[in-house]
């Protein structure tokens, strides 16, 4: 950190920053209000995280002239906060290693977060509710803003499925490490003998693309759009109209809903966002399938092994099985709390 540089790039930041203040300074800037507001985006986050550097390259220099002045004065308050100010110096660059391994070609991006029980009723069902819950938390500590476009509850209790957007900076770089199979130990509130159950829940990460970003055509003729009532919790607050839409894709068999706007036009436009991101996203995994035969490599993602266990009985444990990272705070995890978990993953290359 002497001089931040390498990794850190700050000569690179501030040349794009400058490029990105001449295209702010140019009349017809607010004429394409997406562009602007991606360009605006961009400057920001540049800024904060040049700032950060800045900001940490500061606390180091001074915490290095505190050690110095130890050396000829050995004063016991100066000592602890130097002490101190080690361990958060040590927290703030491993938020910045992180952030240097964010460097996909989507990491940048929003996504869309979906959450899917496995076999098990209600069990599974009430463990998906609780990963959503979980999830939200974490969003509201990363200051992302989220949206529910689509949830079904479950007969008895939690969800069947739920579907949000989640919009903030690399929201998709951090939540790719989330993507896969979650798995619950505990005694469960649904079983009158207290017996210990296990519980799946599977969790699906992908890009959110901008219209904008995405060549994708959908030919009318390819897709059934169909309209019911949206589910609720009832009371004043029913939707007595048929404003919930769910559009088929003929020839993939791609099914979207949306329910989560008052207007039928908004869920569609909705649907189809979500649909062309399901496409798109279909695309480049055909297209890196095709690499990977081209490399004559055999590596596939495995969907159905899980990559973390939430164990509450008979003793209190989260261990993620792909970096051994774990934990006994089983409600700071279910709280928000995932950085451990989705740093070690990252900075292990993954």
């Amino acid at each position: 950190m002497k001089n931040y540089g390498g990794h850190f790039e700050p000569d690179k930041k501030v040349n794009r920053i400058r490029e990105l203040q001449q295209e702010m300074n140019e009349p017809n800037f607010w004429n394409d209000k997406k562009r602007s507001e991606s360009i605006i985006g961009e400057f920001n986050e540049l800024q904060n995280a040049l700032n950060s550097l800045k900001e940490l390259k500061e606390d180091i220099k001074n915490n290095i002239d505190m050690i110095e002045l130890l050396k000829n004065e050995n004063d016991e308050e100066i000592k602890d906060l130097v002490i101190n100010n080690i361990e958060l110096i040590k927290e703030r660059l491993k938020e910045q290693k992180v952030k240097i391994y964010l460097n996909g070609i989507y990491d940048k991006e929003n996504a869309i977060l979906e959450i899917h029980p496995g076999a098990g009723g209600t069990e599974s069902c009430d463990w998906a509710s609780m990963l959503y819950r979980m999830y939200t938390r974490y969003f509201e500590k990363k200051g992302y803003k989220y949206e529910i476009i689509d949830e079904q509850p479950g007969e008895e209790a939690g969800i069947k499925s739920v579907t949000i957007l989640v919009r903030g900076s690399y929201a998709f770089g951090y939540l790719k490490a989330e993507k896969g199979v979650h798995r619950l130990i505990r005694i469960s509130p649904f079983d009158s003998n207290s017996r210990r159950h296990t519980s799946f829940a599977s969790v699906s990460i992908s890009p959110l693309f901008e219209n904008s970003n995405i060549n994708i055509e959908i030919d009318e003729k390819d897709i059934r759009v169909d309209v019911y009532r949206s589910s609720g919790c009832g009371g004043q607050g029913v939707n007595t109209t048929d404003s919930a839409v769910r559009i088929t894709h003929l020839p993939t068999k791609i099914v979207v809903t949306c329910q989560n706007e008052r207007s039928q036009i908004q869920n569609k436009e909705k649907a189809m966002e979500v649909l062309k991101n399901r496409l798109y996203e279909l695309e480049l995994e055909k297209r890196a399938n095709e690499m990977k035969e081209i490399k004559g490599t055999e590596d596939a993602i495995n969907f159905g092994s899980q990559i973390r266990s939430y164990i509450m009985c008979p003793y209190s444990m989260v261990k993620d099985h792909r970096t051994n990272v774990e934990t006994s705070n089983v409600d700071k995890v279910l709280d928000g709390e995932l950085d451990m978990f989705i740093n070690e993953y990252l900075t292990r290359g993954n």
